[in-house]
């Protein structure tokens, strides 16, 4: 994809985020490349050079297409953590919250941390990992969703990938009833 079709491709699918309509916006971003140095076991592996950069295009994507995150849930994996340094996104009130329930979480759990989110956080940033991100993507992804973002997020969740998912109602009530899928962007330069 050309960065024309990609600018593109974002402007036509940012819409429904845009018009007002959701009263709540779930990002979920999973983690950028990352480097396998040997002797370094998984949760302590960094990023690769290219996770760096693409992480950094996640976060200006983010920053440029989304309202202000107001939390940020992060996975304590040595990734994540790079990640969310590299997006350079951060919280009014520098919310952060690193977990490691997010390492190697089923959907139901990552859901579970979404909805004990605080009622007045408007925009909440779920940083973690496949199969995880992915799936719980796309069990949220109920009636109204953007279908061709689905599509693409069914097709592959590739490393810096952003599901941006509208959430009517609170974030204990968050379910395929009360979400929808709105974007899927994967940053690349």
């Amino acid at each position: 994809m050309t960065p024309q079709e990609s600018a593109e491709t974002t402007e036509r699918r940012r819409s429904p985020v845009d018009s007002g309509a959701p009263t709540r916006t779930l990002v979920l971003l999973r983690h950028g490349k990352s480097a396998y140095p040997p002797g370094v076991d998984d949760h302590q592996r960094p990023l690769a050079p290219r996770g760096r950069r693409e992480a950094s295009l996640a976060g200006a994507w983010i920053a440029g297409n989304l309202p202000s995150v107001d939390h940020i849930i992060c996975s304590t994996a040595e990734r994540t953590r790079q990640t969310l340094q590299a997006t350079g996104i951060e919280t009014p009130s520098a919310l952060v919250d690193f977990t490691d329930a997010i390492y190697e979480a089923y959907p139901d759990e990552l859901l579970e941390l979404v909805a004990a989110a605080n009622p007045t956080d408007r925009t909440l940033l779920l940083i973690g990992h496949a199969p995880g991100l992915p799936m719980l993507a796309e069990e949220l992804a109920g009636p109204g969703s953007n279908r061709a973002a689905l599509g693409e997020l069914s097709a592959k969740f590739p490393t810096s990938a952003i599901a941006v998912l509208a959430v009517d109602g609170d974030w204990s009530g968050v379910s395929p009833d009360t979400t929808r899928l709105v974007d899927f962007v994967i940053p690349r330069a």
